[in-house]
C-alpha cells in the first residue's frame, strides 16, 4: 500500500518514489523505457519510520499505542489506519481510512485515504469497492494510474475485471479517469507513428475542401438538371458533385480507420505497460520485474497446461547451452496456477525491486539501474525464472491472445525482443530449432540492434 505524499507515505515490504516529471521520449521507445526530466519533486521518500509528521509503524519509539490519539483528524487517522494495516488489522485500518473521509480532508489527506482505504478493499477480495475509491482518487485527487499499475498491494485486484474495466477508462481518458496516463500513451503512439497527426490534419482539411466544393456544386447541379438558357453542363457538373461526394466519404472513412489503428495502438502499449511490470523470481531467489531484464534476456512465455508446458521445458534443455546463448530465458505459465506461496493479498506482497527502469509516471532516479546493479543482476539470470502473482500474468496472456485473434486459454508461446517487446507468438509448443534460427547471439549485431 502506497501513500501519496510526505505525511502519509507509509513503506511496508517495498519502496518507490513518487515524483511529478515531464516526460521526454526518444524514437523506438516503449513505454517501459521512457527517461523522465524532472521538476522539483512533491513527494518526500523517507526511508520506514521517518514521517514528517506522525511515526506511524508499529516499530515507533513513541511510548505512545498507536491506538490512543491526541484528536482526530483525517492525517492521524490515515497514519493510525496504515499502522494497522502494516499489523494485519485491515478491518479495523479500513474504519481508519473512511472516518479520515469524513473529518473534511484536504486534498492530500483524502487522496491518501481513498487509496489506502482502495487496498483494504483489495485484500478483502472486494473488486468494485475498490475500483470504485480508485476512480474517485483519479477523477478528483489527481491520482497516478501508474501507481495502481506498480503497487504489490493492489496485485490481487489487477487480476480482476474490474481492474480491467478501470484500465480502459484510464486509457480512453473517459471523464478524466487516467487523463494524464492517456497522454503519456499518446506521446509514446505518436513516436511510434509519427505521421498519424499530419495524416489526420489532411484527412479533416480534404474533407473540408470537397465540402465547400459541394455545397457551391449542389445549386448549380439542380440548375442543371432544371435546364433551360445558361445552364451548366449536367453531365460535368454531376462528375464534380459525384467526385466531392466520394472525396468526403473516402477522407472520412480514412480519419475513422487511423482513429481505431490509433486505439489499438494504445491499447497494445497498455499490454505492454503491463506486461513489463509483471514480476519473476529469478533462480537465486530474486524478485525482478520483467522490465528489468530489458537488454540482457529474451524472456520466451510458454503458457498452457502443466502438461503441455513441461514437454515443452524438457525439450528446450536439450537446446540449453544455444539457447543462453542467445539470452533466452524460459517463463513457464501454468493456467489456473495457485499463487506462491511467499506471495500475499495485499500486504506481505512480493517485494518490489529498488532499482528497475522508467515507467510513465515513474521516477527516473528510482526506477534506473545502475550498471553496477545492472551486472549484478545480469549474473543472476539463468535458464529459468518463476513466475510471481501467476494470475497476473495469465490475464496478460489471454489479452494478448484475445487482441491476436486466438481463442483465450489455448496453450502459446510468447517471444520477447531484448527491448522488451513482443516478437512473436504461436500456438502450441515452441519449434526450438526454429527459435535458435530465428534468434541471433547475444553479441551479434542484429542483437545489438534490438536494444
Amino acid at each position: 500500500m502506497d501513500v501519496l505524499n510526505p505525511v502519509f507515505r507509509h513503506h511496508h515490504h517495498h519502496h518507490h518514489n513518487h515524483r511529478r516529471c515531464s516526460t521526454v521520449i526518444a524514437p523506438n521507445q516503449t513505454i517501459s523505457s521512457l527517461l523522465i526530466t524532472h521538476k522539483k519533486p512533491i513527494f518526500i521518500s523517507p526511508r520506514k519510520c521517518q514521517f514528517s509528521v506522525i511515526c506511524c509503524s508499529s516499530s515507533s519509539t513513541s511510548s505512545q499505542s498507536p491506538e490512543v490519539g491526541s484528536g482526530e483528524t483525517a492525517e492521524s487517522c490515515v497514519n493510525l489506519g496504515l499502522t494497522l494495516f502494516s499489523k494485519g488489522r485491515v478491518k479495523d485500518a479500513l474504519v481508519q481510512f473512511e472516518t479520515a473521509l469524513t473529518l473534511n480532508p484536504n486534498p492530500v489527506e483524502a487522496q491518501a485515504a481513498l487509496y489506502n482505504k482502495a487496498c483494504c478493499h483489495a485484500y478483502r477480495g472486494e473488486g468494485k469497492k475498490t475500483a470504485d475509491c480508485l476512480r474517485t482518487a483519479l477523477k478528483e485527487y489527481d491520482l497516478k494510474f501508474a501507481t495502481i499499475l506498480n503497487d504489490p498491494d493492489l496485485a490481487s485486484f489487477r487480476v480482476l475485471p474490474e481492474f480491467k474495466e478501470l484500465q480502459e477508462e484510464a486509457r480512453l481518458g473517459g471523464e478524466d479517469v487516467g487523463y494524464g496516463f492517456r497522454r503519456d500513451l499518446k506521446l509514446i503512439s505518436e513516436v511510434q507513428a509519427p505521421f498519424r497527426g499530419v495524416r489526420k490534419f489532411f484527412y479533416v482539411a480534404f474533407t473540408a475542401a470537397a465540402g465547400i466544393s459541394l455545397f457551391f456544386t449542389l445549386p448549380r447541379l439542380f440548375f442543371a438538371i432544371q435546364g433551360g438558357e445558361g445552364a451548366p453542363d449536367i453531365f460535368a457538373t454531376t462528375q464534380n458533385a459525384a467526385i466531392n461526394i466520394a472525396g468526403i466519404v473516402v477522407f472520412v472513412a480514412l480519419y475513422i480507420w487511423d482513429n481505431k489503428k490509433e486505439e489499438e495502438q494504445l491499447a497494445q502499449i497498455t499490454r505492454n505497460e503491463t506486461l513489463s511490470r509483471l514480476p519473476l523470481r529469478l533462480s537465486t531467489n530474486r524478485v525482478v520485474e520483467l522490465v528489468q531484464l530489458r537488454d540482457t534476456a529474451r524472456p520466451v512465455i510458454l503458457a498452457g497446461n502443466k502438461e503441455s508446458v513441461t514437454t515443452a521445458m524438457q525439450k528446450a534443455e536439450r537446446f540449453r547451452l544455444e539457447l543462453l546463448n542467445r539470452g533466452v530465458i524460459l517463463v513457464p505459465v501454468i493456467w489456473g496456477e495457485k499463487e506462491s506461496q511467499i506471495e500475499k493479498r495485499g500486504f506481505g506482497g512480493p517485494k518490489k525491486a529498488a532499482a528497475a527502469l522508467p515507467s510513465v509516471g515513474e521516477d527516473f532516479e528510482t526506477r534506473a539501474q545502475s550498471i553496477t546493479a545492472k551486472t549484478k543482476l545480469k549474473s543472476e539470470i539463468r535458464f529459468k525464472a518463476e513466475v510471481v502473482s501467476p494470475g497476473e500474468w495469465e490475464r496478460w496472456i489471454k489479452e494478448q491472445q484475445k487482441s491476436e485473434g486466438v481463442t483465450p486459454g489455448e496453450d502459446v508461446y510468447i517471444i520477447l525482443r531484448l527491448d522488451g517487446r513482443v516478437r512473436r507468438s504461436g500456438r502450441g509448443l515452441p519449434d526450438w530449432n526454429q527459435i535458435l534460427k530465428e534468434l541471433p547471439p547475444m553479441e551479434a549485431l542484429l542483437s545489438k540492434l534490438e536494444r
